[in-house]
């Protein structure tokens, strides 16, 4: 919610008369939206006469839109607008704002039409919105430039000059600059020696090639914060990523070793009663490691993986498909809504051992586990490291139930198991009966990654690089 209260005097010298302090708020309960609804009726309707009788549509019967009204402090209402997904169906991220009206009584530079922009932006994106847009009568395309909105187009509606307009939303880029961006530059100066950072064709891979065998490492550290706050949790986790990271590679996971640091002998227990339970349900043995007690709590996983044809996260080229291959199973971890999806702590043993088949299954030309930068962010990665540009068709993007997820969080949390993979023709694998696997991109010419939506339209996610680490054939010399 939004409290405005102006004072322009202040500003300007002046006394104008006083500006109305006003709350906006989502409208809840009939009485709310029946007033919220005659509010429009006054002005599309019998004011401006865009409408005939009335001017609803299928988005009032929308269950998931939502209204926002501006109301005095003493309760009357002084304005409104709603948002609800763009397209019927499934959400995939695309929302809309529309019927923005405020009434002439308080149409002074109060700010009220703003103040009610600015919220349905904020609350757009807490909805998980990737895309948020309106259509706007030209009269008031200054007021929503003003407020950092982009035109795409203009349109006549209803007989009424109107322009189509876009507010940008950054969330993809955001996480892909905090947790990848400096990565580049953090490790050019380990690149001097042969093989390393993985050596030619593999650099920034998930895992990297033993010189000289046929094993695959890979090695995760989880946040100290995590493991302090939930250390069974952590000691899961730590096998979880690992395992994905050389199953990317399409290596079968051989053993594990890890580094542990607790204040005390039970804090250790706990964090090794995690890993113990994921290394029994994977099947894969703790072969070896390191422990410390009196310090921070922290943890560090390694694990080994053998296949003698790594598959590199950098082998693709423009023209290729991308395909997103993900289990959809479980929920948010508690305590971690939004950026922790939980498909594993419920799968059988079997099941689990069945997901290291996924990639040689798929045979693509590239493969990558999703990581912390999400969906959007580790397909970037994949893009990079094989000198491209991604752009994903966001409707063809496999994502768990609407009830279960918004599009913007499942796009941009860790998935517990999904693999973006680059393909020349279609794959024709058997993949285990619990995962969905779909097409949903296509490899370009350029760098970054670009959202293409059921309307064509198509939006920037992420503008260049991920992690500046380039094509994975760069010479780090």
């Amino acid at each position: 919610m939004t409290i405005v209260d102006l004072d322009r005097g202040i500003l300007t010298g002046t006394r104008p008369s006083p500006a109305p302090t006003f709350l906006v708020s989502q409208a809840v309960g009939r009485a709310d939206l029946d007033a919220y609804r005659a509010l429009r009726r006054d002005v599309f309707v019998a004011e401006q006469g865009i409408f005939d009788r009335d001017d609803s549509d299928r988005v009032d019967d929308d269950p998931r839109s939502v209204v926002l009204v501006a109301r005095a402090t003493d309760g009357t209402l002084l304005g409104g607008v709603r948002l609800a997904p763009a397209v019927e169906g499934r959400d995939i991220g695309w929302w809309s704002g529309s019927r923005l009206a405020v009434s002439a009584a308080a149409r002074t530079h109060a700010g009220i039409g703003a103040a009610l922009v600015r919220a349905a932006c904020a609350r757009a994106e807490r909805e998980g919105a990737l895309r948020f847009d309106a259509t706007v009568q030209a009269q008031n395309e200054g007021l929503f430039r003003r407020l950092g909105w982009t035109t795409l187009a203009t349109l006549d509606v209803h007989g009424r000059p109107h322009v189509h307009m876009l507010w940008p939303i950054d969330r993809v880029q955001r996480l892909a600059d905090a947790t990848k961006a400096v990565l580049g530059s953090l490790l050019h100066d380990l690149g001097g020696a042969h093989g390393a950072l993985g050596g030619a064709g593999f650099v920034g891979d998930d895992a990297a090639p033993v010189p000289g065998s046929d094993l695959l490492a890979a090695c995760d550290a989880i946040l100290p914060s995590m493991v302090e706050r939930d250390p069974e949790w952590a000691g899961w986790c730590g096998v979880l990523v690992n395992l994905n990271d050389v199953s990317a590679m399409g290596a079968s996971p051989v053993g594990l070793l890890d580094a542990v640091g607790a204040r005390d002998a039970s804090f250790a227990r706990r964090i090794l009663r995690g890993l113990r339970a994921a290394s029994q349900a994977w099947g894969v043995p703790v072969i070896g490691g390191h422990t410390q007690l009196g310090v921070p709590a922290s943890l560090s996983v390694t694990a080994l993986g053998r296949t003698d044809r790594p598959v590199a996260g950098g082998g693709a080229a423009p023209g290729e498909s991308l395909r997103l291959t993900a289990d959809l199973g479980g929920q948010w971890r508690p305590g971690y809504t939004g950026s922790q999806w939980d498909s594993s702590s419920h799968r059988r043993s079997d099941e689990l051992r069945a997901l290291a088949g996924v990639v040689p299954s798929l045979h693509p030309t590239a493969a990558k586990d999703v990581s912390m930068t999400g969906v959007i962010g580790t397909t970037g990665m994949l893009a990079e490291a094989s000198g491209c540009r991604a752009v994903l068709d966001v409707a063809d993007v496999p994502m768990p139930p609407p009830h279960a997820a918004t599009a913007g969080d499942w796009l941009t949390c860790f998935p517990g198991f999904a693999m973006v993979s680059a393909e020349r023709t279609p794959a024709r694998a058997t993949l285990p009966g619990f995962v969905d696997t779909s097409v949903c991109g296509r490899l370009t010419e350029g760098r970054g990654v670009d959202l293409r939506w059921p309307d064509g339209l198509v939006t920037s996610a992420i503008t260049g690089p991920v992690t500046g680490l380039g094509p994975t054939g760069k010479d780090w010399s």
